[in-house]
């Protein structure tokens, strides 16, 4: 379990008490009159993320009363832990077992910090939860510790996080649960038929690479995971202006969450066969980049035209996809920071995802209301597609005009999905632009807790 956590019920610890809005009366009214005078004192009004300490007669803390507001954000409880001192807590009153589950997942992301760089300001000693009877703490710590993979990842500028750092952390990960592992890497992938690829990356000093992880059992049914690995993107000979190129560091994050989301598949041990393809590769500028007007072939033998060289993603997207529908797997999900269309349609908390099949879509759905990891289906219109035809190739990477483009990006991907037995494309922004409620501002795991809900109930 993660060290924010404590299953020992009889050590002191000091009490908190979720409150709602709906119960702040009532609770002021179980209270010693001390209390309660204090709370009214302090305007506590039980609003979501809200924290009273509440002092004992010698000025040490006794106890804190935590707001739910209206009980309308299941994760809450990563408000609390930055607002707390190092010591242990308890949750009293009793929470039933789901929100209680809820609650322990939200202290552990809560308590979440990145400090490769810089000396924290706080202390190192982080509260401590001690769990509830009815909390499973290795099943919060293993979806937190997926959580927390993904956040550093991202985190990690492109100087230290290149196509080698990136498929070292692979490697680390699969080592680490017994995985096998292949990478291949610059001229190889030209041998092994993966040419956008090797277009999109052969520009920078750091050589392009994929990486092909395999866990579990053979026999058992496949899920394949794709994710997108562009450790920087300066949007190569259509270059983007530098408040475009700022965030650039997180264009990895598709394959980030997916090793996230690999970890907590095989730290739970489902009975699954995990496949693991990551594209990977920096979009640079130099004599040998790709250029717009170009005709790429891909993996799939479809000839693609470049109409933008800022549309990288969906290229090596679409060679690692090729390869994983070859196999026909049972789900295959692909995650990408690929379109800021994506996130004018639906924000920057709310990734959409894309698939054909409305069953799975249901699914998705559910569990992303139940872990509370926002989901949004956007629908792949036939019709949009047209826009992706080519008077020289099979298709351009780009549509004219730039509507829809989060649809159009959509698909132009389902071109290579052929032979999946179902699909879905998430477009993620895996980005916090400013912290709050225990959100840190950075890099973000996005879909992931949703997708391993999926597979966990499934598996």
């Amino acid at each position: 379990m993660l060290p924010m956590f404590v299953r020992a019920s009889d050590i002191p610890s000091i009490p908190v008490w979720p409150v709602s809005k709906a119960g702040l009366e009532g609770w002021l009214a179980g209270q010693p009159a001390s209390v309660a005078a204090w709370a009214r004192a302090s305007q506590f009004t039980a609003a979501a993320g809200q924290v009273l300490k509440i002092p004992a007669a010698n000025g040490e803390l006794a106890a804190i009363a935590f707001g739910l507001g209206d009980g309308a954000e299941p994760l809450i409880w990563r408000a609390l832990p930055d607002a707390l001192g190092p010591g242990d807590y308890r949750i009293e009153g009793g929470l039933e077992k789901s929100a209680a589950q809820m609650a322990a997942l939200g202290w552990a992301l809560g308590c979440y910090r990145y400090e490769r760089y810089k000396k924290p300001a706080k202390s190192a000693a982080r509260p401590r939860l001690v769990l509830p009877g009815n909390v499973d703490g290795d099943e919060a710590s293993r979806i937190a510790e997926g959580v927390f993979l993904a956040r550093d990842l991202i985190n990690t500028p492109s100087n230290d996080m290149g196509p080698q750092e990136l498929s070292d952390a692979a490697a680390a990960l699969a080592a680490r649960y017994g995985a096998s592992i292949q990478v291949l890497s610059g001229e190889e992938l030209l041998a092994h038929n993966y040419p956008m690829i090797h277009a999109v990356g052969k520009a920078s000093a750091r050589p392009p690479c994929l990486v092909d992880m395999r866990w579990g059992d053979a026999a058992a049914p496949k899920v394949t995971l794709v994710g997108k690995g562009v450790v920087f993107d300066s949007g190569g000979l259509d270059i983007k202006p530098s408040d475009g190129m700022r965030l650039m560091k997180k264009d990895m994050g598709g394959a980030a969450n997916v090793l996230g989301l690999a970890q907590m598949i095989m730290d739970a041990g489902l009975k699954l066969r995990l496949r693991v393809l990551l594209p990977i590769a920096e979009n640079a500028v130099s004599g040998n980049a790709f250029r717009p007007g170009d005709i790429l072939s891909s993996r799939k033998g479809l000839t693609v035209e470049i109409g933008n060289t800022d549309a990288e993603g969906r290229l090596i997207l679409a060679d690692a996809l090729a390869e994983a529908a070859s196999e026909q797997p049972l789900y295959l999900f692909d995650l990408a920071t690929l379109t800021g269309a994506a996130r004018t349609a639906l924000g920057a908390e709310i990734p959409p995802f894309f698939t054909g099949d409305d069953a799975l879509a249901g699914q998705l759905m559910r569990c992303s209301e139940t872990a509370a990891d926002p989901l949004w289906r956007l629908p792949l219109w036939k019709s949009y597609g047209k826009g992706l035809e080519s008077p020289i190739a099979d298709l351009n990477n780009i549509t004219e005009g730039g509507m829809a483009g989060a649809i159009t990006a959509a698909l132009f991907l389902q071109h290579f999905v052929e032979g999946a037995q179902a699909w879905a494309h998430f477009d993620i922004y895996a980005w916090n632009a400013k912290g709050g409620a225990g959100q840190k501002a950075g890099g973000e795991a996005m879909a992931i807790r949703a997708l391993y809900a999926l597979l966990r109930d499934r598996f």
